[in-house]
């Protein structure tokens, strides 16, 4: 198959995060055209064309109709940049790493990314623009608000309710049927027992809130 009957996709941000998603978009047959940044990257792991920056009106213009995926792992930035591209009407794609374990029995948002060695059990659902990093665990029926971020090993037991733009940090757990509120950043290595409030910071195990 040449790069010409390929799905043609472009790369909204290009730092670390995006090196990830660039390798699930390869092995997932797609072809990334070019990537968007403020400014062109000195590192170019897949040698990728330069497009320009996503504030140019006439580049907007000329890749209209191709699809876009936002790589960035800052939530608040993903969701602003994400807004900014809805708000000209591009379409988003939705990318499943091929060697991860998802239930057909779940639903997952358009521009999320679910990583390599992830397993995601049934009626799980999951918003847009959300990311499942490496090797993560979402037990059954859990719910993951838009524009989170579940970060590498992180396990979520089952029934956990995961609210909008939170962090939950790498190998952190979080306790069967856990209600999770906006925008709580969870420690690396964290052991969440209790439910948590919107805006809360908590590390340690078990986890307990810190100051912001």
């Amino acid at each position: 198959m040449n790069s010409k009957t390929l799905k043609k996709v472009i790369l909204v941000g290009y730092s670390g995060h995006a090196i990830v998603v660039a390798e699930a978009l390869s092995l997932l047959g797609y072809n990334i055209i070019g990537y968007i940044e403020k400014q062109k990257t000195d590192s170019n792991f897949l040698e990728l064309e330069y497009l320009g920056f996503e504030n140019d009106e006439g580049l907007l213009k000329s890749i209209k109709g191709i699809s876009v995926f936002v790589a960035i792992g800052d939530n608040q930035i993903r969701e602003n940049i994400c807004m900014h591209f809805e708000e000209h009407d591009f379409d988003f794609i939705t990318v499943i790493h091929p060697k991860s374990n998802v239930s057909p029995h779940c639903a997952i948002g358009t521009g999320s990314l679910v990583c390599q060695g992830v397993n995601i059990n049934p009626l799980v659902t999951i918003g847009k623009g959300v990311i499942i990093n490496t090797g993560a665990i979402i037990e059954h029926e859990c719910k993951i608000g838009k524009f989170s971020h579940i970060a590498p090993g992180a396990v979520l037991a089952g029934n956990v309710v995961i609210g909008k733009s939170c962090f939950i940090g790498a190998n952190a757990v979080i306790k069967q049927g856990v209600t999770i509120g906006d925008n709580v950043v969870v420690g690396a290595g964290a052991i969440v027992l209790r439910n948590l409030l919107s805006n809360s910071i908590v590390v340690g195990n078990p986890a307990k809130p810190i100051k912001k």
